[in-house]
């Protein structure tokens, strides 16, 4: 059922397997049971505005659920291609998951739409395993002609 994506029968089949199954398998059947509200919840999100839409990526990634907020704020930016702050979100998610280069090309896009993303990207502490990268200093602090 997991598998085909009826995780409502899913769920309620494990709910059944739970108080009687060895402890090996109940570790099992909690996870798939976590794992079947979630996709639960996720098939009834619905967003009012992009921004609130951005809260909810944000708090996917606050909570670690990172494949989650990678592709929430992906969704983002197929409807609203020039939302500074999905790019600023999945900068901050690439920067936490050590993915450098990613981190850098979507922290210039969010600056280049929103300049005052680079001023919030200086006081960022979800920055910090970038900051002894010379290429996120320039990014941050460019040279001035």
């Amino acid at each position: 059922m997991l598998q085909q994506g009826k995780f409502e029968k899913a769920m309620v089949m494990l709910e059944k397997l739970l108080p009687d199954a060895p402890i090996e398998i109940k570790d099992r059947c909690r996870i798939y049971i976590n794992t079947c509200r979630r996709q639960m919840e996720k098939a009834n999100l619905m967003f009012q505005t992009p921004e609130e839409h951005y809260d909810y990526a944000i708090s996917q990634l606050n909570t670690g659920y990172y494949e989650e907020a990678r592709e929430q704020f992906n969704v983002i930016l197929t409807t609203h291609p020039n939302a500074d702050y999905a790019y600023y979100g999945l900068a901050v998610l690439e920067s936490i998951t050590g993915h450098a280069p990613d981190c850098l090309s979507n922290l210039a896009r969010a600056i280049e739409l929103n300049p005052k993303n680079r001023l919030q990207a200086r006081v960022d502490n979800d920055f910090q395993n970038m900051l002894d990268d010379p290429r996120f200093t320039e990014l941050l602090y460019p040279e001035v002609p």
